[in-house]
């Protein structure tokens, strides 16, 4: 069975887009991304869509790669050894296949200490994505 990808983001996207490296990043500096982020999981794609820059509600893309994929390296052995969050990168664009309408944000609670670590690694000079 194949699996399912998604991409978390404030994006307005339709059906074929393409989602792809180039713009700036939703984390850390917003330097221009070399890469762009999938994963299998909703929880990891929600966290995505909540924490994106932008104006908007946050949206859940279901995607499929157009080319290679790997680890994201910036979860994977570091946080979440194994990628228990099933989360990938990629140099190519991700198609914009369709949409999860009924997902469920993480709480306030929540929402609010991610934000405040990702405060704290800014203040400390590290970068939430590291290419």
């Amino acid at each position: 069975m194949a699996s399912i990808f998604y991409h978390g983001t404030k994006a307005d996207l339709q059906l074929g887009d393409l989602i792809g490296a180039g713009y700036a990043s939703n984390y850390g500096s917003r330097k221009k991304a070399a890469w762009v982020y999938l994963t299998e999981t909703l929880d990891a794609a929600t966290w995505g869509a909540e924490l994106a820059v932008g104006e908007g509600r946050g949206r859940i893309y279901v995607v499929e790669p157009t080319g290679p994929y790997e680890d994201d390296p910036n979860l994977t052995n570091r946080r979440f050894p194994g990628n228990p969050t099933k989360s990938y990168r990629t140099r190519d664009p991700l198609r914009v296949t369709g949409e999860i309408t009924d997902w469920a944000g993480h709480s306030d609670e929540a929402l609010q200490h991610m934000r405040e670590h990702l405060a704290r690694l800014k203040e400390m000079g590290v970068e939430a994505i590291e290419e």
